[in-house]
């Protein structure tokens, strides 16, 4: 594990990548989208590919030994394999949909693991301008001040979020919508904001109690939320209750004291 002097610096150098490819997305928000169509729920802006130049240009910069894991990279070019080596996992902007449509929840999600640990995540909204930040072993932040996970216990009293996901057949629908249907007679309500990134952030700041997400794009979404949740005191596992897999494209978040009684639900649901 690096020092904190370095870790530290990681951090602000990640803050101003996020600040900076905030502004374009803030800039793009407002005007009109010219969208080219990766699927039809899965929208891909220019934004976003400027978004990710930008942000790995600033780390390659500052640190040129470090290794880089992008949606954009990966889509073009093939899957980059995780190594022990420091890494940094970026989602120029989460929340696509959320972007075309004018939906506030779009963010910034940069990550680094280091040993494929999570270690450093920094999560930006630039609409809501709101700044998540969390360092493995040094507490959670939301614009500066520290956050935790909700302290509620009963399943029936939790606002849960989850996702529809992007592929729209009947076998994944009906899935989906089940296990959905299974679960609302035993959470107080559910939320699709359409962003893996600021669910788990939402879990960490204590607006959501659950939060559980199958099959979504890939770890760029989960990295830099990981940690926020880890750091504000939450809990980070599979669906299934088995330990988190940072490229299994399988994630539930909880406070601790809702974990095997969310687990149980989504076992019910299945």
């Amino acid at each position: 594990m690096a020092d904190n002097d370095s870790l530290a610096q990681f951090l602000a150098t990640a803050v101003d990548a996020a600040k900076k490819a905030g502004e374009i997305i803030r800039n793009g928000f407002y005007k009109t989208k010219h969208v080219e169509n990766k699927g039809r729920v899965d929208l891909v802006t220019e934004t976003d590919k400027t978004c990710e130049d930008l942000i790995f240009n600033h780390l390659k910069e500052n640190f040129p030994t470090h290794k880089f894991i992008g949606e954009e990279t990966t889509a073009a070019c093939g899957a980059t394999e995780l190594t022990d080596e420091p890494t940094w996992i970026v989602d120029p902007l989460d929340g696509t949909t959320n972007f075309v449509h004018g939906f506030p929840f779009v963010c910034v999600s940069i990550g680094l693991t280091i040993g494929k640990i999570p270690t450093v995540g920094v999560v930006y909204n630039p609409i809501m301008d709101e700044l998540f930040t969390g360092i493995h072993g040094q507490g959670a932040f939301l614009n500066g001040k520290p956050i935790k996970v909700s302290s509620q216990s009963e399943l029936v009293k939790s606002l849960l979020a989850t996702e529809a996901g992007t592929k729209r057949d009947k076998a994944t629908l009906d899935a989906t919508t089940n296990r959905i249907n299974s679960l609302l007679s035993k959470v107080r309500s559910i939320r699709m904001s359409g962003s893996c990134a600021l669910n788990l952030c939402g879990i960490a700041c204590g607006r959501l109690d659950l939060f559980y997400e199958l099959g979504f794009g890939g770890p760029w979404d989960v990295t830099a939320g990981v940690v926020i949740v880890q750091e504000a005191g939450g809990v980070v596992y599979d669906p299934s209750g088995k330990d988190f897999d940072i490229t299994a494209q399988r994630v539930a978040a909880s406070n601790p004291l809702l974990k095997e009684v969310f687990v149980e639900a989504l076992k019910q649901s299945e």
